[in-house]
């Protein structure tokens, strides 16, 4: 990433919320300009960042030692790799600045790897790479983080994309799943900074969307509630989000 980009990115303004360092002026002015409209957001996406290492350490604890990752963004501030030091871990995203971003940043840490990949065509990602990342991915419970994208895909697309992830994996996988509650919907100024293209969901609504998923017995929560270490962070419910289990 040597050259400025001409338009801020979802991935690199979760970086500067998360104090990291893979981000530009223009993803600052970006992240500055919607929380004038909405608020701070650095502790929110601490909140998810942080429910994302609970749910890996879970998964983990559970018995599973490889993790496929979707819209990963910048893979680092308590990524997969770095909360579950021994799984293998396979990064995917949309955006190819992104994943050359990833990849620089992982250099050549062994059992990582970051790949293109459309979280809205699980089956798409190359098998290859697949195999090379995971090798034991159809025979093995895989974790599957699936983080900070169901805003972006209309129902039809989400409920699609988490059948195919169902039957891309084994018996015994889980996956990790948050999504964007109401919360914007008091904010109509940030919300329509995120464009038409950006999906709110009730937690019933999503549930029912999981399809053949069966979600554990923590439930659907904001996901500062889910497992918390402690007290939970006092944070708007923004995300809620749990596991799923096939």
């Amino acid at each position: 990433m040597t050259t400025e980009p001409q338009a801020p990115s979802t991935a690199r303004m979760i970086d500067y919320w998360l104090g990291g360092t893979r981000h530009h002026p223009i993803d600052v002015a970006a992240a500055t300009a919607f929380e004038g409209a909405y608020g701070p957001c650095a502790a929110i996406f601490r909140s998810l960042r942080a429910f994302s290492g609970r749910a890996a350490r879970y998964l983990a604890a559970e018995g599973v030692d490889q993790f496929l990752v979707f819209g990963a963004g910048i893979p680092a501030q308590g990524s997969v790799h770095e909360t579950v030091p021994d799984a293998r871990v396979l990064y995917t995203d949309v955006d190819p600045e992104i994943v050359a971003a990833g990849r620089e940043l992982l250099g050549d840490r062994p059992g990582v790897a970051y790949v293109p990949g459309d979280a809205a065509d699980p089956r798409g990602i190359d098998a290859a790479a697949l195999d090379r990342a995971l090798p034991d991915h159809a025979t093995r419970p895989v974790g599957l983080i699936f983080l900070g994208l169901a805003a972006f895909l209309d129902d039809a697309t989400l409920a699609h994309a988490l059948d195919e992830m169902y039957d891309l994996v084994p018996a015994g996988s889980r996956l990790a799943f948050d999504f964007d509650a109401m919360e914007l919907a008091a904010y109509p100024e940030a919300l329509a900074m995120m464009g038409p293209g950006f999906h709110m969901r009730e937690p019933a609504d999503f549930g029912r969307l999981l399809g053949r998923w069966q979600v554990t017995a923590d439930g659907i929560v904001p996901v500062a509630q889910w497992r918390p270490d402690g007290t939970p962070e006092q944070v708007p419910d923004a995300f809620w989000g749990g596991v799923a289990v096939k």
